[in-house]
């Protein structure tokens, strides 16, 4: 064998590459200065999802009367269409108005449909974008959802950057005491606590609750030998200072009075502590047994407790004496929930909604309600309201009416988008073409066996464009004179007096849930929302022509706003008239005319 040693002659050796390698990383290394460095979680995207939280829209909430249950009174809301709308479209109505927010949102196992949301922006400096060339605004247009499959370059990204802007707009609708419990699993938590510290912060996580799916692993087993049967629901404050679980109820179950005590139930508790290193000498005034332990309580509390008969004292000095303690000395505080909930069966869930649909099976991996049930206890009080924008076949809801058939007091908001079903399923040949009418169905169903105090009523909105004509606005130059004489009206055709109702409550920035009144003046149609007595309310008309004893009746009422359509006055002089009828009867009447 040859030892040799082969030699290299270095002069010969090509070091320009290297050498220029070394030197620039000499350079940054010069440059790197730790102070400019900090902890920051970021992804492809994040940028544009932070500008789309803060777009404008120019939609509104279209009432459907029909698919509705009890309009004119529930305070109940399910919204149908995309929840970052929705969400934006709530943003003045019940901005700080929300105690709770649970969300089911897709887990991202690589088969789950994500929002991928439209980006009209003026930033020019994305490279995945493209550029109108007139105006210069970036326009990124993609499938308003689709599967985000784990063969995506951005499987992780396109996830974040959908939940980014929702849960920077649900935050705002909180209240201060409010808090969000958002479900996930192992695929997403790690990204969805980053995501959630920044938003809502880190000293405003609370907890992460786990619990189980099934009782214990079932069928094959898989090629790590370890099956997941847990999903967590992470919980973060407003405020954490003023955000509490309500706790567990105490019972009296292991509560008894057997020397009929008049200070009423009680039962035996430790005196002694496990962590104290002081003990000094009590004695049992009845025996003169003394007794010399590590002590929970100091000489005098106990001292006290011993003189109102609230310590039991063994028969000789070898026992340890404790505690009287009484079930009226707790507070009105429930027992402390633990992170570990234990195990609510979804395939109970699947099995109950299969019955509530007469066995046919129409959606799959819905909640179990009693989950549902047990958070929405924890996280809210009767009067109360809870938003869940990712409804799906409205599990919230569902749980929601059933809680209310007791106490009849928590209401909800909804919003599901009109995702098609699938055509093979047993949904879509059940005749419900979307999930949102599986939602619809399922609400009516739950509440058909509600009493009349019970509100299992809901108004249903759809998401749409506003209802003024697109090319109102547009300046007289740029309008084709054929479409001048379509321009007298500026409402849109298809339009009905509901949907100029709600386009001036959420212009008003008054909430949905008020009552709605339709009455018969004269011979027109007048809609009192929310009005109580003078001073509150919207009254409305939008006929085509009101008489000018209607407008006087209208304006007898002194309804804190009045509102009327431009078109249903014949001209100038009638609007004039409208003014004088309020500024003479009710000064102090809002008036708007659309």
């Amino acid at each position: 064998m040859d030892n040799k040693v082969e030699k290299i002659d270095l002069d010969h050796v090509d070091w320009k590459s290297s050498r220029e390698f070394f030197e620039s990383l000499g350079e940054a290394l010069d440059k790197l200065d730790d102070k400019d460095e900090s902890y920051n979680f970021t992804w492809v995207g994040k940028r544009k999802s932070i500008v789309e939280a803060g777009a404008p829209i120019n939609k509104i909430l279209r009432p459907d009367m029909e698919a509705s249950k009890d309009f004119d009174n529930t305070k109940n809301m399910l919204i149908v269409g995309d929840n970052l709308d929705a969400l934006k479209l709530l943003q003045e109505s019940y901005l700080g108005k929300i105690k709770m927010i649970y969300i089911d949102p897709p887990y991202n196992t690589g088969h789950d449909f994500v929002y991928h949301d439209n980006f009209t922006i003026k930033k020019t400096d994305y490279s995945d974008s493209t550029t109108d060339v007139e105006t210069g605004t970036v326009l990124i247009s993609e499938d308003e959802y689709m599967e985000n499959s784990k063969a995506n370059g951005r499987f992780h990204s396109d996830w974040l950057s959908m939940m980014l802007p929702r849960l920077k707009l649900a935050r705002n609708l909180l209240t201060e005491d409010g808090a969000i419990f958002i479900s996930i699993d192992d695929n997403e938590y790690h990204n969805l606590k980053s995501l959630c510290d920044e938003i809502y912060g880190e000293d405003n996580y609370v907890a992460t609750l786990i619990w189980n799916t099934k009782n214990a692993s079932k069928g094959v087993p898989p090629i790590q030998m370890v099956t997941s049967i847990h999903e967590y629901v992470l919980v973060y404050a407003r405020n954490r200072h003023f955000f509490k679980f309500n706790g567990i109820a105490r019972t009296t179950d292991d509560f008894s009075n057997p020397d009929n005590d008049p200070r009423g139930l009680w039962r035996k508790e430790a005196l002694v502590s496990t962590i104290s290193q002081k003990s000094f000498e009590i004695v049992d005034p009845k025996t003169g047994n003394k007794f010399n332990r590590p002590w929970a309580f100091s000489k005098e509390t106990l001292d006290k407790m011993i003189a109102g008969g609230r310590v039991l004292f063994p028969p000789t000095e070898s026992g340890t004496p404790l505690q009287k303690k009484f079930f009226n000395d707790y507070t009105n505080d429930g027992v402390p929930i633990t992170t570990q909930l234990g195990t609510y069966q979804t395939r109970k869930a699947t099995s109950d909604l299969i019955r509530l649909f007469n066995g046919k099976k129409i959606f799959d991996f819905s909640k179990p309600t009693e989950l549902i049930k047990f958070l929405i206890e924890q996280g809210t009080n009767n009067g109360d309201i809870v938003l869940d924008f990712f409804a799906g076949s409205g599990t919230t809801g569902h749980s929601i009416i059933e809680m209310n058939k007791k106490d009849n007091e928590r209401r909800f908001i909804l919003a599901q988008l009109d995702e098609a079903t699938d055509e093979k399923s047993e949904a879509n040949k059940a005749g419900f073409a979307s999930i949102d009418r599986i939602m619809i169905e399922r609400l009516k169903c739950i509440g058909k066996d509600a009493d009349s105090e019970t509100d299992s009523g809901f108004r249903v909105f759809h998401i749409d464009s506003s209802n003024e004509k697109d090319d109102i606005r547009k300046p007289l130059r740029d309008v084709h004179q054929s479409n001048i004489f379509d321009m007298v009206d500026n409402i849109k055709k298809d339009r009905t007096p509901l949907d100029l109702l709600f386009g001036i409550i959420y212009a008003s920035a008054l909430p949905f849930d008020l009552n709605l009144e339709t009455r018969k003046i004269g011979e027109n149609i007048v809609y009192l929302y929310g009005y109580l007595d003078e001073g509150t309310g919207l009254v409305a008309c939008f006929d085509d022509n009101i008489s000018e004893e209607t407008i006087k009746e209208i304006a007898n009422l002194k309804a804190l706003t009045a509102a009327f359509k431009d078109s249903s006055f014949a001209d100038s002089a009638a609007k004039i008239n409208l003014s004088e009828h309020f500024r003479i009867i009710s000064p102090d009447t809002k008036v708007k005319v659309i």
